[in-house]
Order: structure tokens, then C-alpha cells, then sequence
């Protein structure tokens, strides 16, 4: 019997497994954008100290890992599984982190949604009784991401106004079946008071479908992905019985501004009440960057682009207490190298998982 999960694509935990650290890196134009006093490490330039953009970015991953576990307060041998993802062919970049952090490993593969997925399948491992601590986490580099789906940087070909930005960027968060030391996570988080600090737990969590929309397009990937995000959100609804304004923010990960136009308008036009749309959704493709200042066309996506922007700027405040309830959302578009030359059209989905601050001394 199915006891944890509630509807047709949602699960409840439990135990609900804590969030007890995470931590998020950008690159060089990430770090010059609004998310800046977020992240943890900012590169000093795209190659990170490496010879191939492939290599900088998956060091980039193993510093957000190693991060996130000396926020956590866990050693190294606490940790039971690694499970992590990327853009590039056979996940290169999680593999080889893997490879140096020795760890038991799950390489995942959900486009632009592998953060999500990750955060969830660790939750449901973690509440399952399965392990007891797992680092998760999702990376993407502009440069490696479109030397293998587009063009080659050398080629300077131009980019339509729709085209999204691939973000140089990478997340981790340990996912524990016990809560955080608040002491501990505030001296290494900035120093800050333990008495303000909230522990977060994962509350429950969506698992997405395929949505095509019939997009062939791969400088439309917000128009791509926007059905698949919206069909999350009212299942995940309808599964728990919710409404939008139960969340101080829902928030997706890769839709950028085109997107989350379209995301809007048909939330609006499923009967979701527009001042709460308008109010309470986001999306991280429209967080990352300055749109007057930084040239990025339709926004940000990757999956560095939510991993960093969760495990960065979402996680401290939830953590800080300025947010309670928040309902994530990771999109990507499951086309491959070789399926546009097969006349295949972009395949959609989004994973939703909710983060509830709680435990702390700050009352809402």
C-alpha cells in the first residue's frame, strides 16, 4: 500500500528529512547580477583555475558539495549517497565530482529539472529509512552547455531575443533524517544568531509528467517547458488540497521572462486567482541576472540556474525566517544533441518540492 503518497503524482513524507545545509556557487557574469550576496563563491573567471570549461565546471559542483557538508555539520563519512545531475552527455560533470568526492553515487538526468529531482528523490530515500544523510545537487556552465546544444563559443554566432542564458552556476543541499545544530549552521553561514535561525524540512514533494507543448524550437526553451510547470503546479494543488496563497513564494527554475509570462497566463486561465499569481509566483531565469544591465536576451536557465538560487538565496531565507512555506519548482527540456535532427519536437517537465521553515524561536 501506498501510505506516503496523497493524489496522483504527489508524496508526503513522513518524517519529514531536513534540509541541514546548502550552499550555491556562481560564475563570473552570475556573481556581477541581483543573486551576488547569495551565493558562497563567486568564480573569478568561467575557467576556474581548470584547462576545459567541462573541468571548471565540475569543480565548480565538488566546491558547492563540499560547501554544503561544512555548512551541515556532517563529516564526510556521515554522508550515505551523492545524487546530482547536469547538462553535458553522460552527466560528465557529476560523475567526476563523484569520482574525487568517493562517495556512493546516483547520477540523474532531468535536464534543467535535476535539482528538484534530486531534492526529491533524496527526501524520499532519507524518509524511507534508506540513508541517513545525502548531499544532492545539479551544475551547469554557459560555455560547456553550448559548445555541445548549440554553437561553439569560437563561432560568435548571434543569439535571437528569445535564446535564454545558461548559467554558470551549481547548488547542493544535505538532505538529513535528523534537524541541523542551528549553533554550528549560523557560525559557518555568516555568523549568525542561532536564536534567529529556523531549521527546514521537506514537507512533501510532486513528481512531474512530460508535457509537450509541440515546440521545436531550442531558443523558445521557456515556451517549452511553461506547460510542464503549470501542469505540476495545478496536480500538485489538487493532490494536497492547497491553494496558491498557502506558499509565501512558488517558485520555478528555467523559464526565464518569456516563460513566466506564459506560465502566468495559463495559471490565470486554470482559475487560479491572478493577484495571488501575480504576487506569490517567480521564477529563478528572471532572479539571476540585471535585464537592463546584462545582456542575457530571454533570461537564465540551466540547471545550475535554479540549483544556485534554492540552495543559495531560497535556503537563508528560509532559514532566516523570512519566508515560511515555499513551493519549488525545477523545469528542463528533455531534448538531446541528436533529437531536433529527427524532427522531434521539446519535451517538458517540472518537479515540485515544498520547504517549510520550522523550529526556530521566530514566530510567524
Amino acid at each position: 500500500m501506498a501510505e506516503k503518497k496523497i493524489g496522483k503524482q504527489t508524496v508526503k513524507f513522513e518524517k519529514c528529512p531536513y534540509v541541514i545545509g546548502a550552499a550555491a556557487v556562481g560564475g563570473e557574469k552570475e556573481g556581477a547580477g541581483p543573486m551576488r550576496e547569495w551565493f558562497d563563491s563567486v568564480l573569478e573567471d568561467d575557467m576556474n583555475g581548470e584547462k576545459t570549461w567541462e573541468k571548471a565546471e565540475s569543480k565548480m559542483l565538488k566546491d558547492a558539495m563540499l560547501m554544503a557538508l561544512k555548512k551541515s555539520g556532517r563529516e564526510k563519512k556521515e554522508i550515505d549517497l551523492v545524487l546530482s545531475g547536469d547538462l553535458l552527455n553522460q552527466i560528465m560533470s557529476s560523475s567526476f565530482m563523484a569520482r574525487d568526492l568517493h562517495l556512493p553515487f546516483l547520477g540523474l538526468y532531468g535536464a534543467c529539472s535535476t535539482m528538484t529531482e534530486s531534492l526529491l528523490l533524496g527526501s524520499m530515500l532519507t524518509d524511507g529509512g534508506f540513508a541517513h544523510n545525502i548531499i544532492v545537487g545539479a551544475s551547469s556552465h554557459f560555455c560547456t552547455a553550448e559548445r555541445q546544444f548549440r554553437m561553439p563559443l569560437e563561432h560568435g554566432n548571434q543569439r535571437p531575443p528569445s535564446a535564454q542564458w545558461t548559467a554558470t552556476a551549481a547548488g547542493a543541499m544535505v538532505v538529513s533524517e535528523k534537524k541541523a545544530d542551528l549553533s554550528k549552521t549560523g557560525a559557518v553561514d555568516g555568523g549568525q544568531n542561532p536564536a534567529q535561525l529556523c531549521n527546514i524540512r521537506v514537507d512533501c514533494g510532486t513528481i512531474g509528467k512530460i508535457i509537450d507543448a509541440g515546440v521545436k524550437d531550442a531558443n523558445q526553451m521557456g515556451s517549452a517547458m511553461a506547460p510542464a510547470a503549470v501542469d505540476t503546479i495545478l496536480n500538485h494543488l489538487e493532490d494536497t488540497g492547497r491553494t496558491l496563497s498557502y506558499y509565501d513564494l512558488v517558485l520555478t527554475g528555467d523559464l526565464g521572462y518569456i516563460g513566466k509570462d506564459i506560465a502566468s497566463d495559463l495559471l490565470i486561465d486554470a482559475g487560479l486567482p491572478e493577484k495571488d499569481v501575480r504576487q506569490r509566483y517567480d521564477d529563478c531565469g528572471t532572479m539571476m541576472y540585471d535585464r537592463k544591465a546584462q545582456d542575457v536576451h530571454g533570461g537564465g536557465s540551466g540547471c545550475g540556474c535554479s540549483a544556485s538560487v534554492f540552495s543559495g538565496s531560497i535556503i537563508r531565507r528560509l532559514r532566516s525566517g523570512q519566508l515560511k512555506r515555499v513551493l519549488l519548482l525545477s523545469t528542463g527540456a528533455m531534448l538531446s544533441t541528436i533529437s531536433p535532427f529527427q524532427g522531434e519536437s521539446i519535451p517538458g517537465i517540472a518537479h515540485a518540492v515544498v520547504l517549510e521553515a520550522c523550529d526556530g524561536q521566530i514566530k510567524f
